[in-house]
């Protein structure tokens, strides 16, 4: 059980959004480019404009999730249809919003646009798309409190799917969630790859029917176990190759040259997890190493954010950055729904 003096959906999301503005102006940048840029990594400071560190589409998106959740469960107990229904209407709305304006990933701007119509959500989804869209907002899930495995496993995999529908961002999602969950409950981060594993080797023959309907039909899968195994090999692959370097791989390299750049969802997981695995105790040199990487650093650095927040609660963030975060009343507005 989450303690509530940890306030783990605190840390969580505002380590997320911490992540995100530290790496908003490194993304698309190599290392050389941002050592040049902000100077030694591991004195990286918060990038801030009149007073505001700002955030990109990925915290943007992980709020519209909440917001989501947070309507789904107001009207009763959380269910596929009525997840669906909320998180879709609030996609669509950021979609359409003005601020809208932050490098957003041209898979959900597709999907977004395709949303925003009466057709069904599954012909909306971009099947052939993994991208680390699917699992950047996916942390909340893994924060709300009194849920089943099962319906927190099927709102990842929906919130996911509604955009990137690749079975590999399906099981990311799955992934990332209970990553954030294990942490915020506990889990030591030395056991952390090995109850990831075994929760993907558990959930590799399982389609979620009741909360992805008929989605796999649009793959050229035979059936849909074969979609859905396809997702969770590639995440088990890339959770041996973690589990391999974790304990071996340098602090001062590039944490993509052994997880990947993260710009597909396995890889995001991965990366992020590397980070904050380097780092367990060091929340800021955590966020550090991952927006100093190059690839997709806002992600990479928002998921390592959302780790070592929900392993440390939201004493790991200093005033003088959770003070100046874009949207800080309504992220600490949801970690104490959450935390309560």
């Amino acid at each position: 059980m989450t303690s509530p003096t940890k306030k783990a959906a605190t840390g969580t999301l505002m380590g997320l959004a911490l992540g995100d503005a530290l790496g908003f102006p490194t993304e698309f940048n190599d290392v050389p480019a941002i050592l040049a840029k902000c100077g030694p990594w591991r004195t990286m400071e918060l990038p801030v404009t009149r007073g505001t560190a700002y955030i990109t589409d990925d915290t943007q998106m992980t709020l519209a999730f909440a917001r989501g959740i947070r309507t789904a469960e107001e009207q009763g107990r959380l269910a596929p249809s009525r997840l669906a229904r909320a998180v879709r209407d609030e996609y669509v709305d950021w979609y359409r919003s003005p601020e809208n304006n932050r490098a957003p990933g041209r898979t959900c701007m597709v999907a977004c646009r395709l949303l925003d119509s009466d057709r069904r959500w599954q012909d909306a989804s971009q099947i052939g798309s993994k991208g680390c869209g699917a699992n950047m907002r996916v942390a909340p899930i893994g924060l709300v409190p009194g849920l089943s495995d099962e319906q927190r496993a099927g709102a990842a995999q929906l919130q996911a799917a509604l955009t990137h529908g690749h079975p590999t961002g399906l099981a990311a999602s799955d992934l990332t969630a209970r990553a954030v969950r294990l942490l915020a409950q506990g889990t030591e981060p030395d056991a952390l790859v090995g109850e990831l594993r075994a929760y993907a080797r558990e959930n590799r023959d399982r389609y979620r029917d009741a909360w992805l309907g008929d989605l796999w039909t649009r793959s050229q899968d035979p059936d849909a176990l074969h979609f859905v195994r396809r997702g969770w090999d590639e995440c088990l692959a890339v959770l041996d190759r973690l589990d391999t370097v974790r304990r071996t791989a340098d602090p001062e390299a590039d944490p993509c040259t052994y997880t990947g750049d993260g710009w597909i969802a396995e890889e995001a997981l991965a990366t992020a997890l590397l980070c904050f695995l380097l780092f367990p105790g060091e929340p800021l040199t955590a966020l550090r190493r991952a927006a100093c990487t190059r690839g997709d650093s806002d992600s990479i650095a928002a998921l390592a954010g959302a780790f070592a927040g929900a392993h440390l609660g939201a004493d790991a963030w200093p005033a003088a950055w959770t003070d100046r975060i874009e949207h800080r009343d309504e992220l600490l507005a949801l970690g104490a729904l959450w935390d309560a």
